[in-house]
């Protein structure tokens, strides 16, 4: 989060500014009467994540079909009585256990739970964060004229 008046990515105080509370820097502060400062989470030192954004994601795990395939065989099922156990159709299974299909994460929590195996497995994906552009608004500093 930036600074309410000119944007800029730094430490920010809550602070009355001509009536109304903003969430200024530290340099945009001196224009109205501070209150306190924001605290803002701490980042592990020499961690280089500047611009970049952390997203988790669940994926299959690479051999979801032969997993699922092997362990209905184990249970002495076949295509057909496991679709309709799961309330599937038999071409889904069928598609599944060949690979032509990656079921949906939902289905898959499904299948983990009846079959008692792990289908689903989190990632963390690091992205890098697209730059600001004066595209995105203005700021109350754009307004703001100083004498």
């Amino acid at each position: 989060m930036g600074c309410d008046m000119c944007g800029r990515h730094a430490e920010l105080y809550r602070t009355v500014i001509e009536d109304v509370e903003l969430n200024v820097c530290e340099a945009c502060s001196k224009f109205g009467k501070v209150l306190e400062p924001i605290s803002s989470p701490k980042r592990k030192q020499g961690n280089n994540d500047f611009g970049k954004s952390r997203e988790k994601t669940e994926t299959l795990v690479e051999s979801f079909s032969h997993l699922i395939k092997s362990k209905r065989e184990s249970l002495g099922l076949t295509q057909k009585e496991f679709a309709m156990k799961i309330n599937e159709k038999e071409s889904v299974v069928h598609k599944i256990e060949t690979g032509d299909f990656e079921p949906p994460i939902q289905l898959a929590r499904k299948l983990e739970k009846i079959l008692k195996i792990r289908l689903v497995e989190e990632c963390e994906e690091i992205s890098e964060k697209p730059e600001k552009t004066r595209e995105a608004g203005f700021t109350i500093g754009d307004f703001i004229k100083i004498k």
